[in-house]
């Protein structure tokens, strides 16, 4: 009989009743169990002198339709805006440097002063030839007239005539020439004041004064960066994006002007938000990721270019989420499930699908339909059908701008749970 109670008892481990140690281990538990009973973890167990037990208290959370915003967090790099290399465009020495280094410049700005000698030469010299040929034009058109009369008086031959009015023709053609040539040096002598092309912070200067400069091309200077507002670049994968869209197919979903957070390298969060400029439509085939740019105003030059962020963006929105937490969610060989309350106290297992983690919360996909009691403490002590006392927690709140991610931990079957819910489907 002994060992018949003993083996039927889901309270006590098998023990070896052939040795000593066993048979009176056995002989306590049984009288143990004669006077409190064999499982004080379900309700109206009888209790001593034949009281009743309260029913075991677990923590709730109701379950309630909210807001949600599904938010992703991915790394990222910022880019400036706009990137100038500031070359030479004519040969010379650079004779001063008129900015400081790691400061912020106007468009038009003075940056260098190359030698304008040789440049000024140049351009009297256009001059010079300018106003030859106009001297040569001069004459040629008066010597076109002259002919054109006598030509009337048949004083002349139409040759005569002729050679005249392309002779008048060449200098007009030779006089734009001139005139470009002026306007080509004019421009040269106006490089040789090297000026900001953008507004931005210029980093080191890249020459000195005395070096020469445009003798064998485009010279570098300096680099001018425009930092507000600033880009940030980063990545997708496409796989994640896929599963994203499908996951959120049949819930009330829409996504409009996602809003952009970043992160800084120390952990905190940037100031300012962002908003997405474009989602590039095709997949990079070597990474398998698409290539992402947000854009937020950088006033106080907290982000530079090359800096490495991490970027939180928002990508759906439910309207009306059903989420419950981490510890609500148990996981089965049949499938996942949550442990309800009733209104009469009574446990009762219900299968849910999940959808994706939201912080330290499942969103429901299917199986609930709000206003479930689902209990998150005290899931020892909740056998399906067993009476209990629900203790409605606190705050049930989810964090909205928590990344999407996988959660930190989901409760794991307790040899109670398995045996309670192994028929469950």
């Amino acid at each position: 009989m002994l060992s018949s109670l003993m083996s039927s008892s889901s309270c006590f481990p098998r023990l070896r009743l052939s040795s000593p140690r066993g048979r009176a281990t056995a002989t306590l538990l049984t009288a143990a169990l004669l006077l409190w009973g064999c499982n004080d973890s379900e309700s109206g167990a009888p209790g001593p002198a034949g009281m009743q037990m309260p029913p075991a208290e677990v923590l709730v959370e109701v379950v309630t339709p909210r807001h949600l915003v599904v938010k992703t967090t991915l790394p990222g790099r910022v880019q400036a805006l706009r990137t100038a290399e500031v070359r030479a465009r004519v040969e010379g020495i650079i004779q001063e440097r008129r900015f400081t280094e790691g400061t912020e410049v106007d468009s038009g700005e003075l940056l260098f002063q190359i030698d304008p000698s040789t440049l000024q030469a140049d351009l009297d010299a256009a001059e010079a030839r300018l106003a030859r040929a106009k001297a040569d034009l001069t004459q040629a058109t008066l010597k076109q007239k002259r002919f054109a009369n006598l030509l009337k008086r048949k004083a002349v031959s139409q040759q005569d005539y002729d050679e005249a009015f392309a002779l008048a023709k060449q200098a007009e053609a030779d006089v734009a020439a001139a005139q470009a040539a002026v306007a080509r040096s004019r421009i040269d002598l106006e490089y040789a004041s090297v000026r900001a092309p953008i507004t931005g912070r210029i980093g080191r200067a890249l020459v000195s004064e005395g070096a020469l400069v445009g003798n064998s091309g485009a010279t570098h200077l300096a680099t001018i960066e425009q930092l507000d507002p600033i880009y940030v670049n980063f990545t997708q994968s496409s796989s994640e994006l896929l599963r994203l869209r499908r996951g959120s197919e049949g819930q009330d979903l829409s996504v409009e002007d996602p809003h952009v957070t970043v992160l800084l390298e120390d952990g905190s969060e940037y100031p300012h938000g962002g908003k997405l400029l474009f989602s590039e439509m095709t997949v990079d085939p070597g990474t398998g990721e698409i290539l992402l740019r947000a854009q937020l105003p950088n006033p106080e030059r907290l982000l530079l270019p090359g800096m490495f962020v991490r970027v939180s963006l928002d990508q759906a929105e439910y309207k009306q989420a059903l989420t419950i937490s981490q510890r609500a969610l148990i996981r089965t060989a049949q499938g996942d499930m949550v442990m309800s309350v009733l209104p009469d106290g009574k446990v009762v297992p219900l299968p849910v699908k999940t959808d994706r983690a939201q912080g330290d919360r499942w969103i429901i996909k299917s199986g609930l339909q709000g206003g479930e009691q689902v209990i998150i403490e005290g899931l020892q002590k909740a056998r399906p059908g067993a009476t209990v006392k629900a203790v409605v927690a606190e705050s049930t709140s989810t964090d909205n701008s928590s990344s999407d991610g996988a959660p930190d931990r989901t409760p794991d079957r307790t040899p109670e749970m398995a045996a309670s819910t192994d028929g469950v489907k």
